[in-house]
């Protein structure tokens, strides 16, 4: 048995939710339902509006890749695991 759930939301919310849906491949309706389900499962609600990198991550990152640029923190090119071994050894 399925039953109707009214919500408000603004129109052009609605026109652009049935839009990136349509293009996704889904209806609104699958959408909801596939989102309720997660939340009962999960007892969670997530949002994300893309996939971006943690300001830890980016702050990282940029000292990885000053690292590189000045070719220091790296360890050499190794030729096989004895070469590895051998290494982490001598540190």
């Amino acid at each position: 048995m399925k039953t109707l759930v009214s919500v408000k939301v603004e129109d052009t919310l609605k026109q652009q939710a049935q839009k990136t849906a349509a293009d996704l491949g889904f209806s609104m309706s699958a959408l909801i339902n596939a989102f309720l389900k997660q939340l009962i499962r999960e007892k969670t609600v997530s949002f994300s509006l893309s996939n971006r990198m943690s300001k830890t991550l980016e702050q990282t990152l940029v000292l990885i890749e000053r690292d590189i640029a000045e070719n220091k923190n790296l360890s050499p090119k190794f030729f096989s695991s004895k070469e590895a071994v051998d290494y982490l050894k001598s540190l």
